[in-house]
């Protein structure tokens, strides 16, 4: 298995710890609002990730935190916690946002086939974690008392930003305009929050530091700590976590214990709304409900995602999705009739087993999901594959995929013709009933363009969608 690994920036052989054995944290949703689209493309490329490692027979276990309490509207410790925000603006209590939008978020992932982590772990079941670690790195002189905060000192770490590349001299200097005047250092970022940041917070615990609340990097350590120990193989997330929260959590981190925490890191880039990233704070994205109520399944969008590179920005479009549902359904469809006259081989050919191995390399390669398609593709069409072999090589790649092949119907595949196909079906009968043959050809070569083929049946003519 070869990954890209953020912190050295090069494609690297992935050696775990434990030998034939993932230990994988994924930084979770905070469920103040409904996941868009870009938050579950991230998704989908962890599952991919993870399916790959079982495909090649490792062991994983996925830890992912539920956001409840804690992530604010700014990364630098400003603005107010989004879950309060959200609270206020729908008249909602945050612990009833909290429910409503994780079981929304898990909808989602189950309509998109993502497999559920071996542990779901809420940021309000762990406080007393995050405060052991805290109390941690305060004994380890870490942190400091300013305004009724604790924060943690970036000078009291020789490599902070190491992830990011952080220009440290250029951090050190406080050129930057902070709005909290209570950090030392402009990076220096907030493990508790007091009563003394916001009046009024709904989600507020004891503490040695007073009542209060955590900060938002602190939980992912603590609940990656208590699940995956203190190192441990992998940690994922998106693109947009590498420069604060990712840095901070692996500056306290390593600040607690003196010694690595994660091997590897893996990124998932952006998807792009125009030529910018979705944004829930610009009001400028789709979810999953939004595209299920305009016709397109949650697995047109998984195929979506896996036409492009999981490092590479992807842009988001209503003709690419077009695009992928179509493709999505030419796929069923051929799965579909494979299904009817044969069952998936127990003992592939050797040409069956060739297609799979060289879907296997692709996805090994850094998660090469446009070239494992590709492959599959390639597999579908070889008129010399039995329909056992095909069915064989279809489910062994799905297993990564995650299409639900082995679901497939042809119902499921079949496209209805729209009401303007079946105008200008009825059309062309009443132009061949009047011998109009050069208009009846015209609209079979339009129809045709659409998509859809005319057959000429006893009980008359009927539509079926071109694969």
């Amino acid at each position: 298995m070869k990954l890209y690994n953020t912190m050295s920036r090069r494609v690297e052989d992935f050696v775990p710890i434990v030998p034939g054995h993932v230990s994988m944290y994924c930084c979770g949703p905070t469920v103040y609002n409904y996941a868009h689209i870009g938050n579950l493309r991230t998704f989908i490329f962890e599952d991919v990730l993870k399916r790959t490692f079982e495909q090649a027979g490792y062991s994983v276990k996925h830890v992912m935190n539920i956001t409840d309490v804690g992530h604010l509207t700014g990364d630098g410790d400003d603005g107010e916690d989004k879950m309060e925000k959200s609270a206020r603006e729908t008249g909602r209590s945050v612990w009833d946002i909290a429910e409503f939008y994780t079981k929304a978020f898990f909808r989602d992932e189950e309509a998109l086939n993502i497999i559920r982590p071996d542990i779901v772990c809420k940021a309000t079941d762990h406080i007393q974690d995050m405060i052991d670690l805290i109390k941690r790195l305060e004994d380890g002189g870490h942190t400091y008392t300013s305004g009724g905060n604790v924060y943690f000192s970036i000078d009291t770490i020789d490599d902070y930003g190491k992830l990011a590349k952080l220009n440290l001299d250029d951090l050190r200097s406080g050129a930057r305009i902070e709005v909290d005047s209570n950090k030392r250092n402009p990076k220096d970022f907030v493990l508790w929050f007091t009563n003394s940041k916001f009046a009024g917070q709904a989600m507020m615990w004891d503490s040695p530091w007073g009542r209060g609340y955590p900060g938002w990097h602190i939980e992912c350590s603590a609940m990656s700590m208590k699940y995956l120990g203190e190192h441990f193989d992998l940690h994922c997330g998106g693109i947009d976590a590498i420069p604060v929260h990712h840095t901070n959590e692996i500056a306290q981190s390593e600040a607690a214990t003196g010694k690595t925490w994660v091997n590897y890191w893996c990124h998932g880039e952006f998807l792009l709304m125009g030529n910018a990233k979705m944004s829930k704070s610009t009001g400028s994205f789709v979810t999953l409900p939004v595209l299920e109520g305009e016709g397109y399944d949650a697995l047109d969008y998984r195929y979506f995602c896996l036409t492009g590179h999981y490092r590479s920005q992807l842009k988001f479009s209503y003709e690419a999705l077009d695009a992928a549902r179509a493709a999505r359904k030419g796929l069923v469809e051929r799965i579909a009739a494979a299904k009817a006259v044969a069952e998936p081989s127990s003992q592939p050919s050797e040409a069956a087993k060739a297609y799979m191995a060289a879907f296997d390399d692709a996805m090994m390669n850094d998660l090469g999901a446009p070239q494992g398609l590709s492959v599959l593709w390639k597999m579908i069409k070889d008129g010399s594959l039995s329909e056992s072999d095909r069915l064989a090589a279809a489910y062994h790649m799905d297993r990564v995929l995650g299409l639900r092949l082995s679901e497939a119907s042809a119902e499921e595949g079949k496209e209805e013709a729209g009401e303007e196909e079946l105008r200008l079906l009825e059309e062309r009968t009443a132009a061949k009933k009047a011998k109009d043959f050069a208009r009846a050809d015209a609209i079979r070569d339009e129809l045709k363009k659409r998509g859809w083929t005319v057959k000429d049946t006893p009980s008359g003519a009927v539509l079926e969608k071109n694969v």
